[in-house]
């Protein structure tokens, strides 16, 4: 199975999240989302990471200094099963 741009990206993003372990409790800013990714594609990660909030990979959790991010721990198996897939690491 061939997996898109998109998909290698979104998995990219979930990983580096799940690797830093900013699940629950535990979050992030948004913009650090885009950190390890070419500034040419900004607004594509943005984009992704908003379609992954809307999948509820990612939560969200407003603050007076910023939009925070974390992975959701209920999904936390098909979100591992994901990265799996398409980039081929183990947790």
């Amino acid at each position: 199975m061939k997996f898109g741009d998109e998909d290698k990206i979104k998995a990219t993003i979930l990983y580096h999240l799940r690797r830093k372990k900013v699940i629950g409790g535990v979050h992030t800013h948004f913009d650090t989302l885009k950190k390890g990714f070419p500034s040419h594609l900004g607004k594509d990660i943005n984009k992704i990471a908003k379609q992954l909030i809307k999948q509820e990979w990612i939560r969200t959790k407003p603050t007076s200094y910023g939009l925070q991010v974390f992975l959701n721990k209920n999904r936390l198996k098909e979100i591992e099963k994901f990265i799996e897939k398409v980039l081929g690491h183990k947790f």
